[in-house]
């Protein structure tokens, strides 16, 4: 598999390399733990945006430079300067930058894998949380840090911790900000999985390319109807798989994928 790498500076906030139909995403902030600026997050926001519009792109792989994936929000950052010699105004902030982020990575038409190599705290490890694989190093961590600002979980926090650890869990790990260590965050079914850290991006890129070779469009979907279920009774849940049976089954994919199985041959995937 080649590896194509986008010519940025070397201090660019977001670097961005081309793996076959595997984008990766760097965030390269590696001093501040990759913590985020108003900068990374137009750089990684329009990265994000590019793979989406990019039929070529068959998924998405997140991670970090240096020894963290991401620690959150950059306090020294303007965007989070007083104004008027006041407070600074935090939930304009989210508002600006992160809603519009976590609704991309959940709404992305490929699938999305984080691979945290390191520390992912406050609005990085809900970042990671977004995406629809988490794969993490036997050495990260995850921090939800903002009750030791005064602050609640954003970027989605308060939306995806309940839903994927259940409310006991969620609110311990919120209100005491305590440091989750990978391997407890994979028991308690918090990430996909813990891996070795020096065969961290290995299993990343592994995972990726079997997504690949997977029908995107219908991976999509799935994420949207698992999502969607949550807040439907079953009937409706019902309702809506048959739908969405009813516009999977008349597209390349779903003839394709069973003139391969009838045939007994790997299938060729092509819608998106």
């Amino acid at each position: 598999m080649s590896d194509a790498t986008e010519a940025r500076a070397a201090d660019a906030p977001v670097l961005k390399t081309a793996h076959g139909d595997i984008t990766v995403l760097t965030l390269n902030r590696p001093a501040s733990l990759n913590s985020f600026t108003g900068a990374m997050h137009q750089r990684l926001l329009a990265d994000l945006n590019d793979a989406a519009a990019n039929p070529q792109v068959r998924a998405v792989v997140i991670t970090g430079s240096g020894r963290g994936f991401c620690a959150g929000q950059d306090l020294s950052d303007p965007d989070m300067a007083a104004a008027d010699g006041g407070a600074p105004d935090v939930g304009a902030v989210v508002e600006r930058h992160y809603k519009p982020l976590a609704m991309r990575v959940r709404s992305m038409p490929v699938p999305v894998i984080a691979a945290v190599n390191g520390v992912a705290a406050g609005a990085g490890a809900n970042l990671a949380l977004c995406c629809d694989f988490v794969l993490a190093a036997r050495g990260a961590s995850f921090i939800q840090a903002f009750s030791k600002i005064g602050l609640v979980p954003d970027c989605g926090g308060t939306w995806l911790l309940p839903r994927l650890v259940g409310r006991a869990r969620a609110l311990g790990l919120a209100m005491t900000g305590d440091k989750l260590p990978a391997e407890e965050a994979e028991r308690m079914g918090l990430i996909w999985r813990c891996v070795d850290d020096a065969a961290l991006m290995d299993r990343a890129l592994e995972l990726a390319q079997k997504l690949c070779a997977m029908p995107s469009h219908a991976l999509a979907q799935t994420r949207a109807a698992l999502d969607a279920a949550l807040v439907m009774d079953f009937g409706e849940a019902l309702s809506e798989e048959a739908r969405l049976q009813g516009q999977l089954g008349r597209k390349h994919d779903f003839a394709e994928g069973v003139a391969a199985f009838l045939a007994k041959r790997a299938p060729s995937f092509k819608d998106r």
